[in-house]
């Protein structure tokens, strides 16, 4: 593909459930997904661009040392014994808000800023995830540096995983900025940060598979190319620098593809005029996530370096009536509990993910430092209609009033917006890993 990489150079359902989404998605991708993930082209960010073929030494002071430990109180450390399940709860009203906004964070895309872009409604900042059984604290950003220091974080996937980190990012603004290092790739997408403060560095990969792939283009194909036993060593190749890795994936499946499996034709996904089977994309995911899992436990395993893995469950969008006029997304509070029911393709979808997990976890055991764990976020995601940029992808859609057709973007998340609270409960399982350790120890 001719991108470096960031790191480099520095140290069920029935069958007929199953196969119903092809044809409801057959002609989405053509139109949908394309807007969304290579939209009109927006300004250029305010921080100059960095010749792809340069490398960035840092050469910053030596960090403070690590913390010894974190203090828990005695509630903290029982509560992080007692599993918790955070997929379960509802959206209660916070009169707190978010720890930022779209004008105190730098890394926002500007695709999802959605107050500067003149999003009239803030109601949609106000709510927090309370799941049934347990408690879900405020982000707090210095815990996170402390139990983070000197890692190396990446997220790999698609631009769901470019989503997450630019929201994790900006609640760590919070508490310590971080430099922009390493850039490459269109729309910027592999980059690396650094925390000089606690030496984290903080990257993104783009493999939107994560399976080795071509993505379809005006020059070449018509449809994507899988590779699912072949991970992407686009990220791949850099596993022996990662301490934690967040992979997320799911949208770029329902696009037209062939898939290739020990160099032969597997089948396809809506491919009229080629002659290959038609297999739909359920299987194929698994076998992308499976791969991928697989790959992270054997390399790190093998070397004992160990590694922090996370899997970030599908995230459903939110259309209504036609993608590319006003109110495509137009719902501004969350749904009720009980009010929409995770079923269809985005419960399918997140079953594969939550499968897959639990059957990496298992093969995980024979090696010592690996630590997985499922980032279930479909549910609490899927209660909030009222987070996506909807519009407001682009600045003030609405100054020369409602035009016929408007773009609308009911996939990806406002920042600040729903999309925070996967990183919060990303958070809450790092600490208690820390503390089940402290206590092992």
């Amino acid at each position: 593909m001719g991108v470096m990489s960031p790191l480099k150079g520095q140290s069920h359902s029935h069958s007929l459930t199953k196969f119903l989404p092809y044809a409801l998605y057959a002609l989405l991708p053509v139109a949908l997904f394309r807007l969304y993930f290579h939209p009109f082209p927006l300004p250029q960010s305010t921080i100059d661009q960095l010749p792809h073929y340069n490398r960035i030494i840092l050469t910053t002071p030596p960090p403070p040392p690590p913390p010894l430990s974190l203090s828990f109180s005695k509630e903290e450390e029982i509560a992080y014994e007692t599993p918790c399940d955070y997929t379960n709860g509802r959206w209660v009203h916070d009169k707190m808000g978010p720890l930022y906004n779209g004008t105190t964070c730098g890394t926002i895309k500007d695709g999802q800023n959605c107050i500067s872009h003149g999003r009239p409604d803030m109601g949609y900042l106000y709510w927090r995830w309370q799941p049934s059984q347990c408690k879900l604290p405020r982000f707090d950003p210095y815990t996170f540096f402390h139990l983070l220091t000197n890692k190396q974080i990446a997220f790999v996937g698609d631009s769901m995983a470019r989503n997450q980190l630019e929201s994790l990012l900006c609640m760590l603004a919070t508490g310590s900025s971080a430099n922009l290092v390493y850039r490459d790739g269109e729309d910027n997408k592999f980059r690396k940060w650094h925390f000089a403060s606690h030496n984290i560095t903080m990257s993104v990969y783009w493999s939107p598979f994560l399976v080795r792939g071509v993505e379809k283009s005006k020059t070449g194909p018509d449809h994507n190319e899988l590779y699912v036993d072949t991970v992407d060593e686009r990220w791949g190749a850099d596993l022996e620098h990662i301490d934690m890795i967040v992979l997320s994936i799911g949208h770029w499946f329902l696009h037209p593809a062939v898939y290739y499996e020990g160099g032969s034709v597997l089948g396809c996904h809506y491919c009229p005029g080629l002659n290959h089977s038609e297999i739909g994309f359920y299987d194929v995911m698994r076998k992308a996530v499976k791969t991928a899992l697989k790959t992270i436990i054997e390399r790190k395993g093998a070397n004992g370096n160990g590694i922090d893995v996370f899997l970030t469950t599908f995230s459903p969008s939110h259309f209504e009536g036609e993608w590319d006029k006003a109110g495509a997304c137009p719902k501004t509070r969350p749904y009720k509990e009980g009010e929409k029911m995770l079923e269809g393709m985005d419960a399918d979808m997140r079953a594969i993910e939550v499968e897959e997990m639990e059957a990496a976890k298992v093969n995980a055991k024979q090696f010592e430092g690996l630590r997985l764990e499922i980032l279930d976020v479909t549910k609490l995601s899927l209660m909030r209609p009222d987070g996506h940029p909807g519009p407001y992808m682009y600045p003030f859609p609405f100054a020369n009033g409602v035009q016929e057709r408007v773009q609308n973007d009911c996939v990806h998340w406002c920042l600040p917006g729903p999309i925070d609270t996967w990183n919060q409960i990303l958070l809450e399982v790092i600490r208690k890993w820390s503390t089940q350790s402290r206590r092992e120890d």
